[in-house]
């Protein structure tokens, strides 16, 4: 039965060692959304930092626990075939859709990084990780501020990939036919001399057509030509030491071979040997014969040695000529490289101002295709961010923001103006944002605090979470600066969003922990170090016995466990409904 591939990675394991309070975890990960609870300062941030250097982030020594050498993470992670074609490529192994990442950092700041046991770089799983999963934190979500990303969001709701590799082939050819243009109006400016200086090469070439690899070639035949009589002596002399008539090593060899074929099926071990001496002198008679038949063709040919050498220096008088740098071998093939276009880079000059107006009407013909098709992007990221702009306060409004609103902005530039093209088009993208009705909108880096950035984030990530080809999303501090009604809601999103993705919330709110799928609960030992019994899943009791410590800071309480189990029947009736 062939295995069916995952449609989207998902994080499996966590093992960590000697990450600041950490002395030793492993921590399995299950789909739909996981909470981590904990007391400040137990180490739930932890987790966080493992997977930001797995992922190919910044190391640090001080990462390392104290008193310890290295720390070392590892993640492994079920990945799709997009993925798995990726690590392969690059070195590595995936079996049954798994792939592991490993990262190394010393104290001395020294760090290693393994992707699917081959040997990586930081940048190259950080690349990959793209796709793999997507971390929030209150310091990253700045990210979301910037016009690049906000135009990346947009194109990701709108879909419309046909329409950005369309503008961005028509952008390739443009940029190219105009890098054309202006090196032929350089050269063009030195033509008479370029010309010359071509009409040489290109003469010179079919002439004497010189071919790769020929000057290695031609010394090889020429050394051997200088020394036929030395190789015709030594190879009758050394022919003679093992098969002269008198004392003949074959023929020892052969009476050896005999003798102890006699003794076969005496002992298997003896028989072994027998095998390998027999084989031995089989490979010792053919190669002699090879060198009896390279000998019997072995002859002075002084016509071909005069013909190796006027070769030899025609070809290095091109190298002289032409050639550029100390090496000879490497000079040469750069001259064969640039000699292949200097027929059409002459044609270009020979052509003149004709070939100069041709290129320019091509170029002219290519500015109207790439106006074309800038138009028809710009027109449906207009149409788009009108949808997602209604679909973001939609989900703001239920994260308890409901006088909140985001307006995606799209300026387009003229199109007329050459200059104003970029790789990724005519336009502009803003997330302008206001938390109340009667605000201005404002960029989202100055319109939103801390906590409403989070959660515009969360409402993006929700939205385009259909789409996206990221698997697993893990968010620290989303639910920073709300509580009560709004908190609940934060919870709820993130299920939501665990519906379609594998979410993982570090969260200190009981009304966002109560929508867990699977809840783990860090704790720190007597000693301030966090180990493997440190790391628990809680269900029943146990789990609302920890929300009511998120609650009060009290896991004793009776109205606290008591306020715990409605919060947690009030999310498993809503949670039916949503199923529903």
């Amino acid at each position: 039965m062939i295995q069916k591939k995952p449609s989207k990675s998902s994080l499996r394991e966590l093992t960590i060692r000697n990450l600041g309070v950490i002395d030793t975890a492993e921590i399995e990960f299950k789909s739909g959304l996981t909470v981590l609870t904990g007391e400040t300062g137990a180490g739930k941030t932890m987790v966080l930092t493992a997977l930001n250097l797995i992922l190919g982030g910044k190391s640090d020594s001080d990462f390392v626990r104290s008193g310890q050498e290295r720390l070392i993470v590892s993640g492994k992670f079920q990945i799709g075939e997009a993925l798995s074609l990726v690590v392969e490529d690059a070195g590595g192994i995936v079996e049954e859709n798994e792939v592991i990442i490993n990262r190394s950092v010393t104290n001395q700041g020294k760090s290693k990084i393994s992707l699917g046991g081959a040997v990586s770089s930081a940048t190259q799983v950080s690349e990959m990780a793209q796709e793999l999963i997507e971390i929030h934190a209150q310091a990253s979500s700045a990210r979301l501020s910037k016009g690049s990303v906000q135009l990346e969001l947009l194109d990701s709701f709108a879909g419309h990939e046909n329409l950005v590799s369309d503008y961005s082939t028509d952008f390739e050819e443009h940029l190219n036919l105009r890098k054309r243009v202006a090196e032929l109006e350089r050269q063009l400016s030195v033509r008479d001399l370029e010309i010359a200086k071509l009409e040489a090469i290109v003469k010179d070439f079919e002439r004497v057509k010189p071919q790769p690899g020929e000057i290695a070639e031609l010394e090889n035949e020429i050394n051997k030509l200088c020394a036929v009589e030395e190789l015709n002596t030594g190879i009758i002399q050394a022919l003679a030491a093992i098969d002269s008539e008198e004392n003949s090593a074959i023929s020892a060899l052969g009476l050896s071979k005999k003798l102890l074929e006699n003794l076969k099926g005496k002992d298997s071990a003896l028989d072994s040997l027998i095998e390998d001496q027999s084989e031995s002198i089989y490979r010792l008679v053919e190669v002699t014969g090879k060198i009896e038949r390279y000998l019997s063709g072995l002859e002075a040919d002084p016509a071909r040695f005069d013909f190796l050498q006027l070769r030899k220096s025609e070809l290095l008088g091109l190298v002289k000529k032409y050639g550029t740098g100390s090496d000879r071998d490497i000079a040469y093939e750069k001259l064969l490289a640039e000699a292949e276009d200097a027929s059409s880079r002459l044609a270009d000059l020979q052509g003149g101002d004709l070939r100069l107006e041709e290129l320019k009407r091509q170029g002219k013909e290519k500015f109207e295709e790439l106006q074309s098709s800038a138009k028809k992007l710009s027109a449906s990221r207009a149409i788009f961010a009108g949808k997602l702009s209604e679909a973001i306060t939609k989900e703001l409004a239920l994260l308890a923001m409901a006088s909140a609103k985001l307006i995606v902005s799209v300026l387009k530039s003229d199109e007329t103006e050459s200059k104003n093209y970029s790789a990724s088009g005519l336009d502009e993208v803003s997330f302008l944002f206001t938390s109340h009705s009667e605000g201005k909108p404002l960029p989202l880096a100055k319109g939103a605090s801390g906590g409403e950035l989070s959660r515009v984030m969360l409402a993006v990530e929700v939205v385009l979470a259909k789409n996206s080809p990221v698997g697993t999303y893990i968010f620290d501090e989303v639910d920073a600066g709300v509580g009560g009604k709004a908190a609940v809601e934060v919870g709820k999103r993130l299920a939501l969003l665990a519906k379609n993705s594998q979410v993982i919330v570090v969260t200190h709110l009981a009304q966002v922990a109560t929508w867990a799928d699977n809840h783990l609960v860090v704790t720190k030992s007597e000693s301030g170090s966090v180990t493997q019994s440190n790391i628990i899943e809680v269900t029943g009791n146990e789990r609302r016995k920890e929300i009511a410590r998120l609650l009060s800071g009290q896991d004793e309480s009776i109205s606290a466990q008591e306020h715990a189990g409605e919060l947690l029947d009030m999310v498993a009736k809503v949670s039916a409904e949503m199923i529903g």
